[in-house]
């Protein structure tokens, strides 16, 4: 094994300290090459945990202190207990330690054994006198696995117009499809793109990974008339000349070639919901209002404060005068009274995103579908946005989420996210985390996690420096396994882990012992440790999600017909000469038509006729429904031959990103409607539920 020495390697002690901060001295980008990371790096890293090594000097005094911390320390701030098994942390402590657990229902014990699933109160006393308390997490050994096998579709909402949209799709859109495809098609799941509120902008951010808020949903995604006080808006002709607009917009998508424009949706969707908004509430409707305000709590006021406060001075909250950087100061609480009206009116939109999720998914499981609708968590959240202002101390200043050089991008990758700090994570019990869960996970039949890595370690880059001078920081993977296990089991909710990529060894197997599905891509299922070709059906895990692509990758028509290429190619992101990138894609795609040549699955289904790349795109769906996995996705666009990505990795306004409608192979715009009716989509799901 080679050891790749940085310029400004790290002391001995520097590198101790590090490492007993849980942040890695050093990588391994591939099983023969190591990587250390430099001084810069890990100093920087440090001090954003709040540790001082910016001198020789300093590094060993912290390394000492360190030292001398975990030596006379009982428990570590969370400990973890799988139902029916032992826990380390308390079969380590010293022989006649009592202890003490209070229950998070009140309960007081005098052990630990026996406690039901929840989030528990420890105290250790040693003989010795000394004390600790700790957070006890007693979570199911795993999450149940999916019972049979289903298949489901994958959508990015916004693309998927109906002809009631206003100009994107929606929550009543995303009704529309799970109803249709529950019934008419027998699909069990409907997976759609994040719908974590955004941060506003000229012009927002159209990512749906880079959000303001990961707690709280996007009131764009709203169906302006299936809120209730609709009906009741006095102002009729106001509310008829915004829906006559909102057609406009929809029939510049679908007829005009534009994109989608979320500002300009969200403008129409803003001033009809101030409409909305000005009906008073019923009785029912104001209780049932008040139990959110009150279930939500100081979360969603500070949530809808940064709103009302974004609206005053701009979204990026480091810019704001500086007593309403804090949310807890004397200055905000005042601005928070000040603008009252507009915080309730932002309170009021997430309590009415929250209610049409919730419908959304009772839509989805009364057509039959046996997991209903898989909501998609980022990553992390934009540094500008709601949930950095309002948990600053969760965050780490200065930092920010990315990946190190890899085979795919040698100059690493800065997402502009900024990580939560493991240590304050473990001190509060990870409170942050099990309420975005719990968020999340009532109106959710199934939780897929974006970088699912990221619950055993993140690519920390020091602002101001490139990715390649990042380094590695770990986080109690037991620990927040545990958690995402214990909240998924109270909500029955299948978790499904996106862990493409370049994935740690032990991972999926720690992924898998507790009931967390992975994600498996036709194209990249080879055998890498072998012959390098497609990977058998019989090797294929079954604990995952199978697809064909994702909303980062090629639609199957392009990849088919070489267009991902091309496409990168026109707008100069290729890295190596056109034929030679050519060459390599058809050699790839050659493989694998070959293996379904062999298998007898490029075929066409008897009466219909079929052009040769729709036989491809069922025979790559055919081979799917064969392997073993628990969940098979068709991407929604591969059902009407869609050439264009949703999203193109390493550009920003070279492409359309995030702003494409569903189309058919000549890029015309398809809607809900028109998916409904359309004889390939038909064909298509019909190869899926062949036997």
């Amino acid at each position: 094994m080679t050891a790749q020495q940085p310029a400004e390697a790290p002391s001995e002690e520097l590198s101790r300290l590090a490492e007993l901060h849980g942040v890695a001295p050093s990588y391994n980008p591939s099983p023969d090459r190591t990587v250390m990371a430099s001084a810069t790096a890990l100093t920087l890293t440090l001090a954003a945990l709040g540790i001082d090594a910016s001198t020789p000097d300093a590094a060993r005094a912290a390394l000492a202190a360190r030292e001398r911390e975990l030596a006379e320390r009982l428990l570590p701030p969370t400990v973890v207990q799988w139902s029916g098994g032992t826990c380390a942390a308390l079969d380590a402590l010293p022989a006649g330690t009592r202890l003490r657990v209070v229950t998070e229902d009140g309960e007081t014990r005098a052990a630990a054994d026996g406690l039901r699933p929840g989030l528990h109160r420890l105290t250790a006393t040693a003989p010795d006198g000394r004390t600790a308390e700790a957070h006890l997490v007693v979570a199911p050994d795993r999450l149940p696995t999916p019972g049979g096998r289903s298949y489901g579709l994958l959508v990015q909402l916004y693309s998927l117009l109906s002809q009631r949209s206003w100009g994107m799709g929606d929550l009543g859109d995303l009704g529309e499809l799970t109803a249709w495809a529950g019934r008419t098609l027998g699909a069990g799941f409907v997976q759609v793109n994040p719908l974590h509120a955004a941060v506003p902008g000229t012009p927002t951010d159209p990512s749906p990974y880079r959000p303001s808020s990961r707690r709280f949903p996007d009131p764009v995604h709203l169906r302006v008339e299936d809120v209730p006080e609709y009906a009741y808006v006095t102002d009729r002709a106001r509310a008829q000349t915004l829906l006559e607009r909102a057609a406009r917009l929809r029939g510049s998508v679908l007829h005009k070639d534009a994109l989608i424009d979320r500002d300009a949706v969200w403008e129409l969707k803003r001033e009809a919901l101030e409409l909305v908004c000005g009906v008073p509430l019923g009785p029912g409707r104001r209780a049932a209002y008040a139990d959110f305000l009150a279930d939500e709590g100081e979360a969603l006021e500070d949530h809808a404060t940064w709103c009302a406060l974004a609206e005053v001075h701009g979204p990026d909250w480091r810019r704001w005068p500086a007593g309403l950087r804090d949310p807890r100061s004397a200055e905000t609480a005042r601005a928070r009274a000040e603008l009252m009206d507009r915080v309730d009116f932002h309170c009021r939109l997430a309590w009415l995103t929250d209610a049409q999720l919730a419908a959304a998914q009772r839509t989805a499981r009364d057509a039959g579908m046996r997991v209903g609708i898989v909501h998609d968590l980022a990553v992390g959240v934009h540094p500008q946005g709601a949930d950095a202002w309002a948990q600053q101390e969760y965050f780490a200043a200065g930092m920010s989420v990315g990946a190190p050089p890899d085979a795919f991008n040698a100059r690493g990758q800065d997402w502009g996210l900024p990580p939560w700090r493991p240590d304050r994570l473990a001190e509060s019990g990870y409170a942050p985390f099990r309420r975005l869960l719990r968020a999340l996970l009532r109106y959710t039949g199934a939780l897929r996690i974006d970088h699912v890595m990221g619950l055993f370690r993140l690519w920390w880059v020091p602002e101001g420096h490139p990715p390649t001078e990042g380094a590695y920081v770990r986080y109690d993977t037991e620990a927040m396994l545990a958690v995402l296990v214990l909240e998924a089991a109270r909500a029955g909710t299948v978790v499904i882990g996106e862990d493409l990529g370049t994935v740690e060894p032990g991972v999926r197997e720690a992924l898998r012992e507790r009931g967390v599905l992975g994600t498996s891509v036709l194209w990249f299922e080879r055998d890498w440790e072998g012959d390098g070709r497609p990977l058998p059906l019989d090797r294929w895990r079954a604990d995952c999600l199978a697809t064909a692509t994702t909303h980062d990758l090629p639609s199957t028509a392009a990849r088919l017909t070489g267009e991902h290429v091309e496409l990168r190619h026109r707008l100069g992101l290729l890295t190596r000469p056109l034929e030679e990138e050519r060459a390599e894609a058809a050699s790839d795609t050659r493989e694998w038509l070959e293996l379904l040549t062999d298998l007898g699955l490029l075929h066409g289904p008897s009466g219909h006729a079929v052009s040769e790349e729709e036989a491809e795109i069922q025979a790559v769906h055919r081979f799917l429904r064969r392997t073993p996995s628990r969940l098979v996705g068709i991407w929604l666009p591969d059902t009407v031959g869609d050439r264009r990505p949703q999203n193109l990795p390493g550009t920003w306004d070279q492409y359309p990103n995030w702003r494409l409608p569903v189309a058919d192979a000549e890029g015309r715009p398809v809607t809900l409607e028109e998916l409904a009716a359309s004889p390939r989509l038909h064909a298509l799901i019909d190869v899926v539920r062949e036997g």
